[in-house]
């Protein structure tokens, strides 16, 4: 099973993974909402502004506060760009 660290270590299976999405349109919000009404959503903000949505097969919602891209490239595989920088000063 693979990973994907949504921020501040926290991690969601790859493979439940349906959509990552931006919070601020009105029916993604609406989501937010009826997945706090249901007891199925994830806060893994950590108090910060939610700057992600990630919706699963399993119909829980998790906030991230990361941007969408970013999520989704570590959903590819893609590293940060952070990563990209200490690689190149580790190997030169």
């Amino acid at each position: 099973m693979r990973l994907v660290n949504i921020g501040f270590g926290n991690m969601v299976a790859a493979a439940r993974i349906v959509a990552v999405v931006s919070p601020d349109s009105a029916p993604i919000r609406r989501i937010i909402t009826d997945a706090r009404e249901r007891g199925s959503l994830i806060d893994a903000t950590y108090g910060r502004k939610t700057k992600a949505v990630v919706v699963c097969d399993s119909a829980h919602v998790i906030l991230s506060a990361l941007q969408p891209e970013t999520v989704s490239g570590r959903l590819a595989g893609k590293p940060d760009r952070g990563e990209e920088e200490k690689e190149e000063l580790e190997d030169g």
